[in-house]
C-alpha cells in the first residue's frame, strides 16, 4: 500500500496497514526552528545542505516513511495596511506583530473598540490582489506531486478561519464580548470575512483542487479546560460562515478537509463533523475531554483523527522510552480500524530534543514490526 492509498484509506475509515505518518506535512506539525531541522538532520547522520522542496529535507521524511508532503500556502495581498513601524510589522489586516523569542506576536489589533459602521468602512484585503504567480507555482508543484508521486498531497490553508480572525482584528477580550453582547456586530464581521475567503477560495482550490488529496484549516475554538464558547453559542455565531466555506471549497476539490483547533472541543464536535470536516487536528493532550479513547469511541466512524503527541510536556521534557511508551498507547487506540494520522499535536519547537522526534517514527515502526 503506498501512501496515498493508506491516506485516503484511513480517512475513509477503511482496514490500512498501519497508521499514516505525518511531520511537516500540515501547517501545524511544522518543525520551526531551523536549527532543530539542522540538529535532526545531523542526529540522523546528513550533513550536507537539505534536499527538497519541502518544509523538511527529503531524506529525512522518507528515512521516517513520512506519508504526507505540503504544497500551497496563505497568499497575502498587499493592502494600505502593510508596513512596519518602531519595531512593529502590521500585516495585510493592519493587525501589529512584535518579533518575541523567534516568533512575532500580536500587539496592536486594529478594530478594538470600534463601532459598526467603522468595522465595515475598515479596509479589507481584497482577493484580485493576491499574487497569482506564486499560486499557479504552488498548482504546479501540485500536480507534479500528484502524477509523479504516491505521496498523499496536503494543501496549507488559503484564508483565516473566521473566529481567529476576530480575535486578532478585535483582541480576544473584545471580540469574546462583541460574541456574547453584539452578536449584530460579529454577523456584520463576518460576512465580509466570508466574501473575502470564498473569492480567494476560488483561486486557489481552482488551480490547486485537483491535485490534492487534503486541504486544511486552522481556527482555535478551544483552551485546556473547554471551548471558548458554548455549542449554542457557536452553533448560531460561527458555524454558518464555516459551512459555508467548507461547501463553498468543497465546490472546487475532491479533497478532505482536515481541520484544526487547539485545545478542549469536545462539546462542538458534532457542529464541525455538521460543518464537513473530515479530520479533526491535533488531539491535544491533556485538554479537558479529548482523551483518545473517548474520542475515537464517540466519534472514530465519523471523523479521522490527526495528531496526538505531546507537544507541551512529552516532547520537550520527556525521554525516548516515555515518547515510546505514548506512541504505542495512542497507536493502540486510534490505530484501530484506520482513521489515524500519527503526528506531533503542533508544531514543534526549539526546546524538543531531536531524539524525541526520531522516537516518534521509530517506535511507531517497530510497532507495526510486531
Amino acid at each position: 500500500m503506498n501512501s496515498r492509498e493508506r491516506f485516503i484509506k484511513a480517512v475513509s475509515h477503511e482496514k490500512t496497514d498501519r497508521a499514516v505518518f505525518d511531520l511537516c506535512g500540515c501547517p501545524q506539525t511544522l518543525i520551526d526552528y531551523p536549527e532543530t531541522r539542522q540538529a535532526l538532520a545531523e542526529f540522523l547522520g546528513i550533513s550536507d545542505p537539505p534536499r527538497g522542496n519541502f518544509p523538511l529535507d527529503e531524506r529525512i521524511l522518507n528515512r521516517f516513511d513520512i506519508d504526507t508532503r505540503l504544497v500551497g500556502g496563505l497568499p497575502i495581498p498587499k493592502t494600505v495596511h502593510n508596513r512596519e513601524e518602531d519595531g512593529i510589522l502590521y500585516d495585510s489586516y493592519g493587525i501589529g506583530h512584535r518579533m518575541i523569542n523567534g516568533h512575532y506576536e500580536i500587539c496592536y489589533n486594529p478594530l478594538t473598540d470600534r463601532n459598526i459602521d467603522e468595522i465595515m468602512a475598515y479596509p479589507m484585503p481584497q482577493a484580485e490582489d493576491l499574487d497569482r504567480t506564486l499560486i499557479k507555482q504552488w498548482a504546479a508543484d501540485a500536480e507534479y506531486l500528484h502524477k509523479n508521486t504516491d505521496w498523499a498531497i496536503v494543501a496549507g490553508h488559503p484564508v483565516l478561519g473566521v473566529f481567529e480572525i476576530g480575535c486578532w482584528m478585535f483582541g480576544f477580550d473584545d471580540y469574546l464580548y462583541r460574541l456574547a453582547a453584539e452578536p449584530e456586530i460579529v454577523h456584520a464581521f463576518s460576512g465580509r470575512v466570508l466574501d473575502y475567503q470564498k473569492k480567494v477560495i476560488e483561486i486557489y482550490y481552482g488551480a490547486l483542487g485537483r491535485h490534492i488529496d487534503c486541504t486544511t484549516s486552522g481556527d482555535d475554538f478551544g483552551m485546556q479546560a473547554g471551548s471558548f464558547m458554548s455549542a449554542g453559542m457557536f452553533a448560531d455565531l460561527i458555524k454558518p460562515y464555516m459551512q459555508e466555506r467548507i461547501r463553498h471549497t468543497k465546490k472546487f476539490t475532491d479533497a478532505f478537509f482536515q481541520h484544526h483547533t487547539c485545545g478542549s472541543v469536545y462539546n462542538l464536535i458534532p457542529a464541525l463533523i455538521d460543518c464537513g470536516v473530515d479530520i479533526l487536528n491535533p488531539i491535544q493532550p491533556g485538554t479537558y475531554m479529548m482523551e483518545p479513547e473517548r474520542l475515537k469511541a464517540a466519534y472514530g466512524d465519523k471523523l479521522a483523527f490527526w495528531g496526538g503527541i505531546d507537544t507541551q510536556y512529552l516532547l520537550p521534557n520527556g525521554s525516548v522510552d516515555d515518547v515510546g511508551a505514548a506512541v504505542r498507547r495512542l497507536l493502540s487506540i486510534m490505530g484501530e480500524r484506520g482513521g489515524y494520522i500519527l503526528s506531533p499535536a503542533h508544531c514543534i519547537q526549539q526546546d524538543v530534543p531531536v531524539a524525541n522526534i526520531a522516537a516518534i517514527y521509530q517506535e511507531a515502526k517497530n510497532y507495526y514490526r510486531k
